[in-house]
């Protein structure tokens, strides 16, 4: 598949929606570890995983695959 027939307007416009999620995920975990907030941390740990998974799916479906995925544990 060539990348010019995966990388439309309605992809850009999904990919840029998952990279805010993103963002605002690790915000939100980077706020409770200044906090202090052990089992908040927990919780936007989670979330920010969740996101980063959804983002790499969608790569994954589009056919694109990363150069090196990165190590989420």
């Amino acid at each position: 598949m060539v990348l010019e027939d995966v990388v439309n307007e309605h992809f850009l416009v999904r990919y840029r929606a998952l990279l805010d999620a993103e963002d605002e995920a690790f915000d939100e975990l980077e706020h409770a570890h200044e906090d202090g907030d052990r089992e908040q941390f927990v919780v936007d740990l989670e979330a920010w995983r969740e996101t980063l998974h959804r983002r790499m799916a969608f790569l994954e479906r589009s056919g694109i695959q990363p150069a090196s995925s990165p190590a989420v544990p």
